[in-house]
């Protein structure tokens, strides 16, 4: 089993890596290979809206001048996916989230490719916002079907500098917990296979309220 994670700081090793890496170790240490990708120092524009990628079915968003789409491949072959980010003005930093909406996007209108795998949401700052920034990065996971484990608080680090979160103690305790949680879950998800049969995918319905 493998878990890819993605880095949404532009830092390569500040405190949202770190904070990552926490989880990334301990997950090792459970017998899951693990992957982390550098997200936030790349050029990566948002959702145009166009929903070519809801016409066309093949798993790809219409941008092709950037890594978005290999990422997307990553996150279906994988069986869980982290998905960490610093906090800029209490929310998700920018590039991250052009990332997340476009490739949450293409996974769910492409036969929802995330559906039951395991996913968890990880933040980084420096004093105040992480709460409404870790929300963010939770909808993308729930919206997906994905399966989401806990920890005994909120995933989030505190630090300024880089490598300041590893004097979080009750964060990085935070981070362990989550990882053994989301190991766990994936262990019992992939033994039931054969044994436990999953709800059917259901086609979404959608409505607005103007009419």
């Amino acid at each position: 089993m493998k878990v890819v994670a993605f880095n949404g700081s532009p830092n390569l090793e500040g405190n949202t890596y770190q904070s990552i890496k926490m989880v990334t170790d301990e997950l090792e240490n459970n017998g899951i290979e693990t992957e982390i990708i550098q997200v936030g120092n790349k050029n990566i524009g948002g959702c145009v809206a166009c929903n070519a990628c809801v016409k066309n079915q093949d798993e790809k968003c219409i941008i092709e001048d950037d890594q978005v789409n290999s990422w997307i491949q990553k996150m279906k072959n994988a069986e869980g996916i982290i998905i960490g980010a610093p906090v800029h003005f209490a929310s998700v930093a920018g590039n991250m989230k052009c990332f997340l909406d476009r490739a949450f996007y293409v996974t769910s209108m492409n036969g929802m490719m995330l559906r039951h795998k395991v996913g968890a949401a990880v933040v980084a700052v420096r004093r105040a916002g992480g709460v409404p920034a870790f929300n963010e990065l939770s909808n993308y996971l729930s919206y997906s079907e994905m399966m989401i484990p806990g920890s005994n608080y909120w995933n989030i680090n505190y630090g300024m500098k880089a490598g300041e979160v590893n004097q979080d103690k009750e964060g990085k305790q935070a981070m362990e917990i989550l990882a053994e949680n989301m190991a766990y879950l994936m262990k019992v998800i992939e033994n039931s296979k054969g044994e436990v049969e999953a709800p059917a995918v259901k086609r979404k319905k959608f409505m607005n309220f103007i009419r």
